[in-house]
Parts: C-alpha cells; sequence; structure tokens
C-alpha cells in the first residue's frame, strides 16, 4: 500500500474543511497519516491535530526519506499514464513530485520536533480513548484498498473511527483506487452503520485526481456510543487508553 505525503491544502479540498472544522479547540485525527504535512502545517496554525499510522513504529525516523524517494521513483510512470488523471488541483506530473517531496521533508522535521504529534496505531483498533477527537480523517485506506480489504475489515475499522470520535469521521476516497469504481458494500456498510447509530451521508468535495472521484463519506458520530469492552487495556495491544497513559497526553475537551 502506496504510504503518500499530501499537503494541508489537499485535505481541506479532500474533506471539504471549512474555518469552523479547524477552529481553535478543535480536535483533529489524521488517520492514517503517512508521509502527509497536514499534522505539521496544522500546528504552525494553531490547530490541535494529531496523525497515527502504523509506519511510524516501523519506520518512524526514515519514513520521510522513503517517501520521498518512492515519489521521486514514481515520476517516469506518472508521466507516462498521465492523460488517465485529472491535473486540475496538481497542474502536471512533476508539479505533483515536487509538492509531495516537500509535504515529505516538512513531515519529516516535524515528526522531529514534535514526536507526541505522531502515534503508533493500526485499525481496526487505535490507542486512543472513547470521543477523544472532535474530528476524525481517514484517506486513502479504507475503500481505496476494497480488493484486499474485506468487508468486516471496514466494517471494524469504521466503527472504531467512530469510537474515538465526537462530532464526525470523514474518509475520503469511496472509490477502489485500481479498479476506479465505487467501494460495492459502501451502501450495505453504511445501513449496518445507520443501525447501530451512525448516521451518514455521502458529499462531493473539490478535489479529484482519479476521473469521478470525488466523493467523500461523512459518519455522524455525536449520538453514538461504543460497547464497553473487555480484556486488558494497553497501548501494545492497540487497545483504547485512558488518563496519564494517553500517547496523546490531551488536554481534554471539557466544553461541548
Amino acid at each position: 500500500m502506496l504510504v503518500s505525503a499530501r499537503s494541508f491544502d489537499e485535505y481541506r479540498a479532500m474533506f471539504a474543511l471549512a474555518d469552523r472544522d479547524l477552529a481553535p479547540g478543535q480536535r483533529i485525527l489524521d488517520c492514517p497519516g503517512g508521509a502527509a504535512s497536514f499534522t505539521a502545517e496544522a500546528g504552525r496554525r494553531g490547530i490541535d491535530a494529531v496523525a497515527v499510522d502504523r509506519e511510524y513504529a516501523r519506520h518512524r525516523e526514515t519514513l520521510g526519506d522513503l517517501v520521498e524517494r518512492e515519489t521521486r521513483h514514481k515520476l517516469g510512470r506518472l508521466q507516462q499514464e498521465a492523460p488517465d488523471f485529472v491535473w486540475t488541483w496538481y497542474g502536471d506530473p512533476d508539479r505533483l513530485t515536487r509538492q509531495w517531496i516537500a509535504n515529505a521533508r516538512d513531515f519529516r522535521a516535524d515528526i522531529a520536533a514534535r514526536p507526541d504529534r505522531y502515534v503508533a496505531g493500526t485499525l481496526p483498533e487505535l490507542p486512543f480513548a472513547e470521543d477523544s477527537f472532535d474530528l476524525v480523517l481517514s484517506s486513502h485506506l479504507l475503500f481505496s484498498y476494497g480488493n484486499r480489504l474485506d468487508e468486516d475489515f471496514h466494517l471494524a475499522a469504521l466503527l472504531e473511527l467512530a469510537r474515538i470520535a465526537r462530532r464526525e469521521v470523514r474518509l475520503f476516497p469511496v472509490m477502489v483506487y485500481d479498479t476506479g469504481v465505487r467501494y460495492g458494500a459502501l451502501d450495505e456498510l453504511r445501513r449496518h452503520l445507520d443501525a447501530l447509530g451512525i448516521p451518514s451521508r455521502a458529499e462531493r468535495v473539490d478535489y479529484e485526481f482519479q476521473p469521478g472521484d470525488n466523493e467523500m463519506l461523512v459518519l455522524s458520530c455525536a449520538d453514538y456510543r461504543a460497547p464497553v469492552r473487555t480484556g486488558a487495556a494497553g497501548v501494545g495491544a492497540g487497545a483504547p487508553v485512558t488518563g496519564d497513559a494517553d500517547p496523546v497526553r490531551w488536554r481534554h475537551r471539557e466544553a461541548p
């Protein structure tokens, strides 16, 4: 699976982020964060953002370099396949490559300077307490890899993201990347979520790279209460943690 290095502005477009979504006091999780520069730029803007990714456990100090090299390596193929993509956002393959390399370098500097903002974790069990974030963003994993990740995984992952979100989960895209078609089980998953108290909606966004791939899924989580988990809790096991053990060390949100 490709680890990408998208920017803050790309996130704003992919997830239709308005100023109110990025206002002071809002807590945002990027899952999986990869080598994106969203958390770095969010920090510079005073936004309370955190990224989580399994690669932060295995390649924490080298991930930015790895993604930069991979981005350079893929330039030739991207140039050959350029007619298959929509270039409204990036302009051309060379500009995309330069932008993603700059994003990877920004990520590399920020994870070194603010390591507590980058937490190792893997869906469908994340090391955060219930309602830890106001808004959870998830791009290019669920649905994108629908040919590799089965429906049970998708449901478990969506419920986990809803567990840690106070307000909303936004997911982009809803298209399987290597087929160019909408994820086949999406409607069934939405019915299942709705029955559990998690209504959802599909929404068009102002971002498109694969033709027709300009839709996000929004889960409304304000009324959802996750079942109480049993068994031993611990960060290493991926179970939710509370209090001083929380790796993000939240100054938590008392205001409604």
